[in-house]
């Protein structure tokens, strides 16, 4: 190779050298930027809070209850005022087997006679709780109907085709008017209001005894429920059945009783309008009750803000498996850079000898 070549080859590698080592600090400043991004997502993930399933013990607590009679007592607040006294309150609980429930509805359709409705469910006419019977007739109306008079009133249509109706007596007809006007007050207490009610009667077949079913005259009349005079939905219902009745009593007078423990064993109450009179004691049941639905509640969000956590957690190492294969993508390229810078190195060494030889061969030739 001549002095020319040799010299041209050598600022040819030099070049490469140069670019060799240009591609060589980009890649490794790629390699910093993946480096910093790999360390922001494990910052992230050591920065996530890890979800904490519920405790049962949270939602769980101690009652104490005492029973009066029928009434079972279930004690809500304990404010003690020295001593052994305390200012207690309770909630008061029993069953009422006399009052006001919903009851299923059922389909009611309605039939214009003579510029009036009449309202009927299947065959069975409803009937408006208003106090009188067929034509109008009220209480002293029946109670003044002589023997024959009585027996015309249950012939009548109105009479004859209601069921429960014609099994009454004259007696029976003029206590029906005030028992439905103790339902009415019922009904418009349950209700908060004070409008009219229609009622029909079903017998039970297992009693023999007759159940009476109450709809609101607002319900009933409206025309905006009916749809080719049948009933476009459904309307709330009523009917006599049991229920479940509370009353809360404040701040009476008590003495309560501990074992070593601090656990409530007995309790004393005082009469609330004199509390010189001697207390009446009960004993305390202790109950641990669980607001399960609470809890439910608890464990539904715990399980979504888990399933949210490892999606999280998914998500970032995904990322950081990406960054990780890129990262090895441009290490395998360095080495293959370095690998070349190495060959261009020996062969710079090599085209340097020649230039050397050839240099020295020159000035031989010069001094000869």
């Amino acid at each position: 190779m001549g002095m020319s070549a040799s010299q041209a080859r050598f600022l040819c590698l030099t070049a490469r050298k140069n670019n060799v080592e240009f591609e060589g600090q980009q890649i490794n400043q790629q390699r910093t930027s993946l480096s910093n991004e790999s360390g922001s997502y494990y910052s992230e993930l050591c920065n996530m809070v890890v979800p904490t399933p519920p405790s049962i013990d949270d939602y769980t607590k101690v009652s104490y209850t005492f029973d009066d009679g029928a009434l079972t007592n279930t004690i809500t607040s304990m404010i003690a005022k020295g001593g052994n006294e305390y200012s207690i309150s309770y909630i008061q609980q029993w069953q009422d087997d006399y009052s006001i429930v919903s009851a299923s509805t059922s389909v009611v359709s309605r039939k214009e006679v003579g510029g009036d409705y009449e309202y009927r469910i299947g065959s069975a006419q409803l009937r408006k709780m208003d106090g009188t019977f067929a034509g109008n007739i009220g209480t002293e109306d029946i109670q003044n109907m002589d023997e024959e008079a009585f027996k015309n009133f249950q012939n009548s249509d109105a009479i004859k085709n209601d069921k429960y109706l014609n099994t009454l007596t004259q007696s029976q007809f003029v206590d029906l008017i005030e028992q439905e006007s103790y339902y009415k007050s019922m009904l418009n207490e349950k209700n908060g209001t004070g409008e009219d009610y229609y009622v029909r009667y079903v017998k039970d077949s297992q009693t023999g005894g007759y159940t009476p079913f109450f709809y609101k005259s607002s319900d009933i009349e409206s025309e905006a429920n009916y749809e080719d005079d049948n009933l476009s939905g459904s309307l709330p219902c009523y009917t006599i059945g049991s229920s479940t009745k509370t009353k809360e009593v404040l701040n009476q007078k008590g003495i309560v009783e501990k074992d070593s423990t601090g656990r409530y064993l007995s309790i004393t109450l005082f009469d609330k309008d004199d509390e010189d009179k001697p207390g009446i004691t009960y004993n305390l049941t202790t109950n641990t009750l669980t607001d399960e639905e609470a809890y439910n509640d608890a464990m539904n969000k715990y399980a979504y803000e888990q399933h949210q956590y490892n999606q999280k957690v998914q998500d970032i190492n995904s990322k950081i498996e990406i960054v990780q294969q890129q990262d090895k993508s441009l290490e395998l390229k360095l080495k293959q850079l370095d690998t070349e810078e190495n060959a261009i190195n020996t062969e710079m060494e090599a085209v340097k000898k020649v230039v050397s030889k050839n240099v020295d061969n020159t000035f031989k030739t010069f001094n000869a």
